[in-house]
């Protein structure tokens, strides 16, 4: 059964409205099945194996856009390889005051300083409880509490709360919306972290790190050293950026918070091969930030991206351009002789 993508014509009342009333509309319209439906089969090319996992493509849901896991079936109907769902706190945070969310349509970019808010891991356990015996992949990006005294407890907590719900995790320790959690990723705190977070993991359950893309190269190469030497799982590169200057100007280009969007995409892109090189292709990789097109994915896959995720070009290009991503993934990978995804993965890196 195939449905009737809506979104050209909601499009214009959506941009009129406030983007976070326009984001809590879509999880509306989402919940009540009038999303639309794949409608074409995957590309046999963009099939790959990574994580202990099969994916039938390597287009994900990023961490923001489901944050208390009331869509992410919708997401994979759209045509998506995995949803990740979050990010989650142990208790229900209401996040920063509102306005929060800002879009600069000329740059094709949005600007949030949400905060984390979300429902708590109550409400997500109780959302996967439900869909237990679902197919599809679904993540679960885990943070802290705002006020918690111990962070590093808070991100166990979440191992604990959804140890054999989620097909993998994601310790965001990388947004800017948090006051100090970035610190997180210094080599003292991130050692003591990833090793109480791998010894609350009962299982096998694959726990990836999402980092920033404003390290410095030493930060870069401790946060390498570190989840080699300790055995994460994956990283996933990057979280967004509170760089401005030569990305963005005009009007709400100033706004406090985290720049995704195609603004994002080349910084992104050099920390991802940066990674790639820095741990010699021994960890998988998820590239996000600043995809919009075929060929942007198809440049995250050569700096090293196994999986790739999604999130502001879908604010402006609404869900079509799923299914013609990953049409133009393919091509790209056809007129450069390469049968399968994973024979790309890295090639314009130098190790």
């Amino acid at each position: 059964m195939t449905r009737i993508d809506l979104f050209p014509l909601a499009r214009p009342a959506m941009s009129l409205l406030d983007p976070e009333t326009a984001h809590a509309l879509t999880l509306r319209a989402l919940r009540l099945g009038l999303g639309p439906r794949t409608r074409e089969a995957d590309p046999v090319s963009l099939a790959t194996d990574i994580l202990g996992m099969h994916f039938e493509n390597p287009l994900g849901i990023a961490a923001g856009f489901d944050k208390n896991g009331e869509v992410p079936d919708a997401m994979l109907a759209m045509g998506m390889g995995f949803a990740e769902v979050g990010t989650v706190t142990p208790l229900p945070q209401a996040g920063n005051p509102r306005p929060r969310i800002f879009r600069l349509p000329v740059h094709r970019a949005v600007i949030n300083r949400l905060g984390f808010n979300n429902e708590g891991h109550a409400a997500l356990k109780k959302r996967l409880e439900a869909r237990r015996k679902r197919p599809g992949i679904v993540g679960v990006n885990i943070g802290a509490n705002k006020d918690a005294a111990d962070r590093i407890a808070d991100y166990e907590a979440g191992i604990r709360a959804f140890e054999g719900l989620a097909s993998y995790f994601t310790v965001n320790i990388s947004s800017p919306n948090t006051p100090g959690l970035r610190a997180l990723q210094n080599r003292a705190e991130l050692e003591n972290l990833i090793a109480r977070v791998l010894a609350a993991r009962r299982g096998k359950t694959p726990v990836l790190l999402k980092i920033a893309p404003d390290l410095g190269p030493e930060e870069l190469a401790d946060i390498a050293e570190v989840a080699l030497a300790q055995g994460l799982d994956g990283l996933i590169v990057s979280n967004t950026t509170i760089m401005r200057e030569g990305l963005v100007s005009g009007l709400h280009a100033q706004e406090t918070g985290g720049l995704s969007g195609a603004p994002l995409f080349a910084m992104s892109t050099a920390v991802l091969a940066d990674m790639y090189r820095l741990t010699a292709g021994r960890l998988p990789l998820i590239g996000v930030g600043g995809i919009s097109n075929g060929h942007d994915a198809y440049m995250k896959i050569r700096a090293g991206a196994s999986l790739l995720q999604l999130y502001s070009a879908l604010t402006f290009e609404g869900p079509g351009l799923i299914a013609r991503l990953k049409r133009e993934l393919a091509a790209h990978l056809a007129a450069d002789g390469f049968a399968h995804l994973k024979d790309a993965v890295g090639v314009d890196v130098k190790l």
